[in-house]
């Protein structure tokens, strides 16, 4: 169901733009061609976009700021004329704007997924955008659990944080990282990330998937990306879940660049582009021997470093 007003207190006190008016917005959801149009005046549009577009294969996003003309009044409906340059676009998620990530994972039910996650903060870093690493379900697990995975993530430069979608715990740490920004939920299915918008924004009447008692992943919930407007300039996108995710669009030489935590032992490294495999002398290999550096992201390191490598020989 798409709403075509927003809440009442992103509304302005201003009457409804004529036909033709201009009006600028961001696209908060695509669907079949459609663009849903969240406007400076708090109206939500649906629009299509101009024929030009398609002629230079540039498509809509959403998260672009766009102008759009005003075609009807009621229902509101437009058309896209004009796409403002991106600050950044990821693929996938296909969004625009985009200024952080929040990558959701679960202490417990389903266990986190760690290799999964660091290929997601690999993508992330490779894209320049910041990620804040949070695990939910805190009220099925200890403190011993929170230690250990802010020892895993904390040295590599992200924030790490906790909550509990069912009791609350945590919550409005999350808010507050959340505001004047757009940022993107991502994880897999099954941990939560339906759940936190729903307790953002309950309007959102986002649908949760209970976890599959037979192979304890959850079940694909969302079905399309969509911007959530939780205040001014601030949203929230919840995604498709994913089960898998794969880092095979770059070089394998270029994966060290993407964790940020081996910049400083590569100068102990004896050569120059040492790539932290099978080189007696490696900085990066004795910090994560005597635990300066998780030692779950570097066998995830190199068990990228080795499929990226494989599937540059065929």
């Amino acid at each position: 169901m798409i709403h075509r007003e927003a809440g009442a207190g992103l509304r302005e006190n201003r009457s409804r733009p004529y036909r033709g008016e201009s009006v600028t917005g961001k696209i908060v959801k695509g669907i079949a061609g459609f663009y849903y149009v969240h406007g400076e005046d708090g109206i939500i549009y649906e629009c299509k976009a101009k024929g030009i577009f398609r002629n230079k294969k540039i498509k809509p996003l959403v998260g672009d700021d766009v102008e759009i003309s005003v075609l009807s009044r009621e229902p509101p409906e437009g058309s896209i004329d004009l796409i403002r340059p991106r600050s950044s676009a990821l693929i996938r998620p296909a969004v625009a704007n985009v200024h952080q990530a929040m990558v959701i994972s679960a202490m417990a039910d389903p266990a986190p997924n760690l290799n999964l996650l660091d290929r997601f903060l690999v993508l992330m870093e490779r894209n320049h955008v910041p990620v804040i690493v949070v695990f939910n379900k805190t009220d099925l697990a200890g403190e011993e659990e929170r230690r250990r995975y802010r020892d895993i993530y904390e040295p590599a430069g992200y924030q790490v944080m906790f909550f509990s979608a069912l009791e609350g715990e945590g919550l409005d740490q999350v808010k507050s990282c959340l505001a004047q920004k757009t940022t993107v939920l991502a994880g897999p299915s099954g941990v939560g990330k339906s759940s936190l918008t729903n307790l953002l924004m309950p309007e959102a009447n986002m649908e949760t998937g209970a976890v599959s008692e037979k192979i304890r992943r959850g079940r694909h919930t969302t079905r399309h990306s969509e911007l959530f407007c939780l205040g001014r300039d601030t949203y929230l996108m919840d995604t498709p879940g994913f089960s898998s995710l794969l880092v095979d669009d770059m070089g394998p030489e270029e994966l060290k660049e993407y964790f940020p935590e081996f910049r400083p032992f590569e100068e102990e490294c004896r050569f120059l582009g040492c790539v932290h495999m099978g080189e007696r002398v490696c900085g990066v290999k004795e910090a994560a021997r005597g635990g300066r550096i998780s030692r779950s992201r570097y066998e995830n390191y190199r068990l990228f470093y080795r499929e990226l490598k494989e599937k540059r020989r065929y």
